[in-house]
């Protein structure tokens, strides 16, 4: 066990002169001076940040303007309408604009580059140039046009992390229809759930996939969604198991080799700034997933803004994350071709080492994965800066659940000393993190570097006011481009307002602690509505995990607090213990004393139970909300949906 409390805050990075001077945000930071938009006092990022947040609409204006955004700018304002979108604003009223034509604009500067480098666990290796990747949009859109989608409709997609996946979308964007995916590990109630919220005209469809060894036929899956969705005229079949996959057992089936049409030119249809580009869910844990939507052109100006700057890619760039069609990960993946990088897609297990040697292989310059699959490369003692050539590397990136210093100060020991670890914080709601990585600043262990440009992130406290170096609630004060534009089918907007405005009117709460350094740095504890209340100590699951986590026997943890409003509960521990390993009065004493030490004599756990797993969402985050309903009496039926969990069978360990 290697808990490690002078881990927390040690600078582990630091930017050196030629890394500043060649930074794409020192760039942008030079042209607003040259444009006499903005010129900072010195060097200091928080100005620049302040002036981001304060005059919104000269800032968003400027990221059009730099990026030379394909489209449309009109001559209306940058906002009109209410101050959130939930009371009407519109960004860029008058203006027109299409992600397809913005992520395709390099088949034409540089046609010859790779825009698309694709792996599968099962061997499977491709690549797609600039040129070749705009070709197979073309053949596809014309196909889609002759099923009949056009601007508005929605194209379902039940497709793995394969390049089809992103031509499709691609495609679909072009002729202003709205995507919306689900990876093939979900099953059928769970993408129904989903789908039939939005009604789609067409499904592409795989008839199977393979993960960690194994081979899971999906197609009489692919049938049940089929047969809930009386609005499809089209199921589309990818044959990516088996390449004879017969169509014909499907009620609307076609073969995917069917649909392209050669012959067509490449051509984008003109949308507005806020028409709808996608589709994505909430987890959907309990009740029916939210159908949120992000429009076109809040979503390329978001991006462009966050991968060049927070992340530094550009032309050149090899970015990979981990992801699968259901998390939005994979939509921010995809956001690397509008900054012109080579985009890596993998399909299957991230078992051992095998993304670490993806990233040699293919010359990965940002690597992005969950914190999860650090904290588990360090506890598996791996060392892939020494084995590996990661020579190409400048950048790792980690999401999906707070990362620990330990996992901060394992990547400088064992993956390289001369690389930024970008850890970041935001969500499906806004496809993008509110927090992140920042080239021009140091980085110490456990501390995010920096708010991002345009996000007036806040932490509140009790009584709604902005406080410093405290623990609070995680809000936005002002507005983002890539706030959603709506929920599907919430016409009064009232569903959109409960989730996220009905804490604090005005103002967006996300559901995260957060606790922003007077430097502008910033640790995320967890989500604020699983918090530990013990004696009217708050604290947030992150800093329960890392001390449990920490030691070699434990594989995975979770701990429920049962307390209600004015009514202290029971703190429970639930470890789930390395092979072999049983939990015996020896080890529950160890953690009982550690987590004394490290947090306080109030949060040591009533019980310690072990369980077989830890339940968990499809893209990864442990289910603290659902399992404390289950402790509190709340019908396991009821409590979660089995469809959107990755391992819906442990569940029934809480119920007992």
């Amino acid at each position: 066990m290697t808990h490690d409390d002078a881990a927390e805050g040690r600078t582990l990075w630091e930017p050196s002169q030629e890394t500043i001077a060649n930074a794409r945000l020192t760039a942008y930071r030079r042209w607003l001076a040259e444009q006499q938009i903005f010129a900072a006092e010195g060097d200091a990022y928080e100005d620049l940040w302040r002036w981001s947040v304060t005059e919104i609409d000269a800032f968003w204006e400027s990221i059009w303007r730099y990026f030379d955004v394909v489209g449309e700018r009109g001559d209306g304002p940058v906002r009109s309408g209410g101050p959130m979108p939930v009371d009407g604003l519109r960004w860029f009223p008058g203006a027109s604009v299409n992600y397809a034509a913005n992520a395709l604009r390099g088949s034409d500067e540089r046609p010859d580059e790779v825009a698309v480098v694709f792996r599968s666990e099962a061997g499977g290796h491709r690549w797609l140039t600039r040129r070749e990747l705009a070709m197979h949009v073309a053949n596809v859109r014309a196909g889609l046009a002759g099923l009949g989608v056009g601007r508005g409709d929605r194209v379902a997609a039940y497709l793995p992390n394969i390049p089809e996946a992103l031509i499709c979308f691609l495609a679909a964007a072009s002729l202003g229809a709205i995507w919306s995916s689900c990876s093939p590990d979900f099953g059928s109630a769970s993408v129904i759930d989903r789908f039939a919220q939005i009604e789609p005209k067409v499904l592409i469809a795989v008839d199977g996939y393979a993960y960690n060894g194994k081979r899971f036929d999906r197609m009489d899956v692919v049938a049940e969604i089929e047969a809930a969705l009386p609005s499809l005229a089209r199921t589309v079949l990818v044959p990516y198991l088996d390449p004879a996959a017969d169509p014909g057992r499907l009620r609307a089936g076609m073969s995917f080799a069917d649909l392209p049409r050669e012959g067509h030119p490449l051509e984008f249809e003109p949308v507005p700034f806020d028409h709808p580009l996608w589709v994505v869910y909430s987890s959907g844990t309990t009740g029916l997933p939210k159908p949120i939507v992000h429009g076109h052109g809040g979503v390329v100006l978001e991006h462009l803004k966050a991968l060049s700057f927070h992340q530094d890619l550009g032309p050149g760039d090899v970015f990979f994350w981990y992801t699968t069609t259901g998390w939005m990960m994979w939509n921010y993946l995809v956001g690397g071709l509008l900054v012109g990088a080579t985009v890596v897609m993998f399909d299957g297990a991230p078992g051992g080492d095998s993304l670490w040697r993806l990233a040699a292989e293919t010359g990965v310059t940002y690597f992005g994965v969950g914190a999860p699959y650090i904290m588990a490369s360090r506890k598996a003692g791996l060392r892939p800066g020494e084995e590996l050539d990661l020579s190409a590397l400048r950048g790792i990136g980690s999401t999906g659940s707070p990362l620990p210093p330990e996992g901060f100060t394992w990547v400088y020991e064992a993956v390289g000393r001369d690389l930024l670890l970008g850890s970041f914080s935001g969500g499906t709601d806004v496809c993008t993190g509110f927090v992140g990585p920042n080239v021009l600043l140091p980085l110490r262990a456990g501390v995010i570097q920096c708010r991002g440009l345009g996000a007036r992130v806040e932490a509140f406290d009790e009584a709604g006011r902005p406080v410093i170096d405290q623990v609070g609630e995680l809000v936005l004060t002002e507005p983002m481009p890539s706030m959603p534009v709506s929920f599907w089918n919430d016409e009064s907007g009232e569903r959109y307002r409960e989730s996220y405005f009905d804490a604090y009117p005005g103002v967006w709460r996300h559901g995260d602690w957060i606790k922003i350094l007077p430097d502008g740095g910033c640790v995320i504890y967890g989500r604020s509505d699983s918090t530990l209340n013990r004696g009217g100590v708050r604290m947030g699951t992150a800093d329960f995990y890392r001390v449990v986590e920490a030691f070699d026997e434990v594989v995975d943890s979770l701990v429920i607090d049962t307390g209600r409003l004015g009514e202290e509960g029971r703190l429970l521990l639930y470890v789930q213990l390395a092979p072999g390993v049983e939990l015996d009065e020896d080890l529950a004493g160890r953690i009982r004393k550690e987590l004394r030490s490290a947090l306080s004599p109030r949060h040591v756990p009533d019980e310690i139970r072990q369980v077989p797993g830890v339940p968990r969402t499809l893209s990864g985050k442990k289910l603290e909300i659902p399992v404390r309903k289950i402790l509190l009496g709340t019908p396991v039926e009821q409590a979660a949906n089995p469809g959107s969990m990755a391992n819906p069978e442990v569940l029934e360990h809480f119920r007992r």
